[in-house]
C-alpha cells in the first residue's frame, strides 16, 4: 500500500475520490458516502464556510456523534483551512461553555440533541454564537447542516501547511480542566497511514468504530488508518453491544477498534455467537495481555493489534504487527511507529535507562506541538526541552524495540479507555453545598479497568445520600465522570497544607 502524496487533510479527501470514487468511504445511520460524495460535500462545506467569515486558521466547534456528517464537515473545515475543536457529545452545559469560550471558536457546527443533552438549548445560553444546526430545531438565527451543502463546491485552495493545526481535541488533565491539544495535517496523515499499515488494511477492510470520533482514538487515529488505505469507515452512533455485533454482521466488518470494556460488552450480549464475527480479522485494543488475547480467540479479531499512546502522540505511538505471534502481541504494546522515537529515563535522576529498565516513558516524533488556551501553562512540565512529551507513564523497552507498558505514574482514572481526571470530579461533588471536602481516587475493575470511588466529608450540620450526590453529578457532569462509589468519612487524609494525598486515600478503597 502507497502513503497519499498529500500532506494536507482537505487534499487527501480529494486524493482518495480520484482514486477510489464510487467505493465507500463512511457507512453510518443507514448511509453509505463514497469518496467521491465525501470529497464533493466537503468542498461544498468549505464553500459555505468562507461565505461565513472563516478564514485560515479560524476554529470551528464540531459537537456531533458519530455519524458521516462528522466525517463531512471535518474534511471541509480542512479544506478551507480552518481547525476543527471536537467537542464531546457526553459535555453538559457548564462544561460545553468552557471548552467555547476557551477554544475561541468562530462558529460551531452541533446535533440539536443526542443522548437526552438538548445542545440546542445549551447553545442558546451561550451568547451571540454563530451555529449550523443539525436536527430538527428551526431557530431562525441559525443555519441547518444541510443548507450547507447549497453552496458551490469549492475550487482547490492553497494547502495547509503540513505542520498547521487540524484538529484540537480536549483531554482530561491533572487540573480541573481538560487539557486542549493540537494535532497537525501531516502528523495525522502520516501516523494514521502507520497505524493502518500495522494492522494490514487493504481497500477491502470494513472498519468498525464504536468509540467517539471526538477521541484521537477515533479521529486521528481511525479515521486516518481507514481513509488513507481506501478501506470503508464503518460508524456506531454510540456504542452498544447488540447493535454492534449487528453491525459487524451485516457490513462484514474484517476489523474494529475496541477497548476491554467493550469487548466484554459484546462477548457477554445474549446474542453473540462466534459465527456473527466471523468476518474480522484485525483491529485495535488496549489493556493487559488477557484483554488482547479474548479479542482475538473469543471475540475472533484473531489478528488484532495491541497499542500505547494517548491524544498528545496522535492517539497511539506504538502498535505491534497484525503477523506477529498472539503470543507476542499480548505481552507488549510493539515497537514505535515510523518517526516516532521512545526514551525511557530513571523517575528521579532523568538518566536514559538500557533496555530492561523499567523507567518513564517519554516520546518524540509525532507528538503535539503544545497545550494551547487555558492549558497552555502546562507545557513546561509535559515537554522536555529536547521535545520529548512526558507521558507520566512508567513501562520499559525489550531488547528487541518493543514498548512494555508498565502502569501510571500520575494520579489519572483510566475508566473503560477514558482517561479522567480526579479532580474534575472532586469539583463537580464540591459544589454541592453539603460537601465540605471530596477526594476521588480509581480503583481496580476487571471491566472497565477502574471505577471511580469518591470520599466525602459532609459540612456540620447537614445532611446528603449517596443517592443524592450522585444525581448532582448526574445533573452537572459527563456520565463516564459519575463516581460509581461513594464513601463518607469524618476526615481525609491530607498534608499540612491542606493537599489531599490520594495514595493514603487508595489505602481506604476496599
Amino acid at each position: 500500500m502507497t502513503i497519499p502524496v498529500s500532506r494536507d487533510l482537505g487534499l487527501l479527501s480529494r486524493e482518495q475520490s480520484a482514486r477510489y470514487g464510487a467505493r465507500p468511504a463512511v457507512i453510518g445511520g443507514g448511509e453509505t458516502m463514497s469518496y467521491a460524495t465525501l470529497a464533493d460535500q466537503a468542498a461544498r462545506i468549505a464553500s459555505f464556510l468562507a461565505t461565513r467569515g472563516v478564514k485560515r486558521g479560524d476554529r470551528i466547534g464540531l459537537l456531533m456523534n458519530n455519524r458521516p456528517e462528522w466525517v463531512a464537515t471535518f474534511f471541509g473545515a480542512a479544506m478551507a483551512g480552518a481547525v476543527v475543536v471536537a467537542f464531546s457529545t457526553w459535555s453538559k452545559r457548564d462544561e460545553l461553555a468552557y471548552l467555547i469560550e476557551d477554544s475561541g471558536i468562530k462558529l460551531i457546527v452541533s446535533l440539536d440533541e443526542f443522548s437526552g443533552q438538548n445542545f440546542s438549548n445549551d447553545l442558546r445560553t451561550m451568547g451571540p454564537l454563530d451555529v449550523v444546526l443539525l436536527g430538527e430545531d428551526r431557530d431562525p438565527n441559525w443555519v441547518s447542516w444541510h443548507s450547507m451543502l447549497d453552496s458551490p463546491p469549492a475550487a482547490p485552495g492553497r494547502p495547509a501547511r503540513a505542520e498547521d493545526d487540524a484538529i484540537v481535541i480536549y483531554t482530561s488533565g491533572s487540573s480541573s480542566r481538560p487539557k486542549s491539544v493540537p494535532l497537525s495535517h501531516g502528523g495525522i496523515i502520516e501516523n494514521g497511514f502507520a497505524i493502518g499499515e500495522r494492522q494490514g488494511y487493504t481497500r477491502d477492510d470494513r472498519v468498525l468504530l464504536p468509540p467517539p470520533l471526538f477521541w484521537s482514538y477515533g479521529s486521528a487515529n481511525a479515521m486516518s488508518a481507514v481513509l488513507t488505505h481506501g478501506a470503508t469507515l464503518v460508524l456506531q452512533p454510540r456504542f452498544e453491544p447488540g447493535e454492534a455485533l449487528d453491525l459487524i454482521e451485516q457490513h462484514r466488518c474484517t476489523a474494529l477498534y475496541t477497548l476491554p470494556a467493550i469487548t466484554a460488552a459484546l462477548i457477554s450480549h445474549p446474542n453473540f455467537r462466534p459465527e456473527r464475527t466471523r468476518s474480522l480479522r484485525t483491529g485495535l485494543t488496549i489493556g493487559a495481555p488477557q484483554d488482547v488475547m479474548t479479542a482475538a480467540e473469543v471475540l475472533g479479531a484473531g489478528e488484532i493489534c495491541n497499542v500505547y499512546g494517548q491524544t498528545e502522540t496522535y492517539g497511539n505511538c506504538c502498535v505491534t504487527w497484525h503477523h506477529w505471534p498472539l503470543a507476542r502481541r499480548a505481552a507488549c504494546q510493539g515497537p514505535p511507529l515510523p518517526g516516532v522515537t521512545i526514551r525511557i529515563v530513571d523517575e528521579t535522576s532523568g538518566v536514559i535507562l538500557p533496555a530492561g529498565r523499567t523507567g518513564l516513558i517519554e516520546v518524540n516524533g509525532y507528538v503535539m506541538r503544545g497545550y494551547i488556551g487555558a492549558s497552555a501553562s502546562q507545557n513546561e512540565a509535559a515537554l522536555a526541552t529536547d521535545g520529548y512529551f512526558r507521558t507520566g507513564d512508567m513501562g520499559e523497552l525489550t531488547e528487541t524495540g518493543e514498548i512494555r507498558f508498565i502502569g501510571r505514574t500520575t494520579e489519572m482514572i483510566k475508566k473503560g479507555g477514558i482517561n479522567i481526571s480526579p479532580v474534575e470530579v472532586e469539583d463537580v461533588l464540591m459544589r454541592h453545598p453539603a460537601v465540605a471536602l471530596a477526594g476521588v481516587v480509581g480503583v481496580p475493575d476487571a471491566i472497565q479497568g477502574e471505577l471511580i470511588a469518591a470520599f466525602v466529608v459532609v459540612k456540620p450540620g447537614l445532611f446528603v445520600t449517596e443517592a443524592a450526590l450522585t444525581a448532582h453529578c448526574r445533573d452537572l457532569a459527563s456520565r463516564y465522570k459519575v463516581p460509581d462509589f461513594i464513601s463518607f468519612r469524618e476526615t481525609l487524609p491530607v498534608t499540612v497544607t491542606g493537599k489531599l494525598m490520594r495514595r493514603d486515600l487508595k489505602a481506604l478503597t476496599p
